[in-house]
């Protein structure tokens, strides 16, 4: 990658985006100027885009009324967008996964009886952990450390 960006000919209106879950491990190389010099450090969402996170997460989901997603994204703070999708995920496989055991027809009429309840979501979230405080702190370190922003 270094080849690429430093490259043989001068190039000219070329911009380079990448993204990293692990900017601790980043190559020290890559972050010299006229290479990747500016860092954008997107925070985990607020409860309102948490909000929008799981409307889009769960829009195609046959949701139970017992779910509220405004309660959900009070739940789920610290969640990253990811964190959010594999919430809904999980909580969707947890409902097939409970459906199937209880023995009812899995007929595709019957199948449309099955929803996604408040339950499977907050079961989904104990497998689901989001990241740690310390470990946001890091990331949040890392950011304020970098020399152009």
């Amino acid at each position: 990658m270094l080849s690429e960006i430093d490259g043989l000919e001068e190039m000219h209106s070329i911009t380079v985006i990448a993204a990293t879950n692990r900017p601790d491990i980043i190559d020290p190389a890559l972050l010299r100027p006229g290479r990747i010099d500016r860092l954008i450090y997107i925070t985990p969402p607020d409860r309102n885009s948490r909000l929008e996170i799981f409307k889009v997460h769960t829009a195609r989901t046959p949701l139970d009324g017992d779910v509220d997603l405004e309660t959900l994204s009070d739940d789920t703070e610290g969640f990253t967008g990811a964190d959010i999708a594999s919430v809904c995920n999980e909580a969707t496989i947890l409902a097939i996964r409970e459906y199937v055991v209880s023995g009812k027809q899995t007929d595709d009429e019957s199948i449309k009886q099955l929803k996604v309840g408040y339950h499977n979501f907050r079961d989904a979230m104990v497998k689901v952990k989001p990241h740690s405080k310390k470990e946001l702190e890091k990331y949040t370190k890392i950011s304020e450390n970098f020399i152009y922003q």
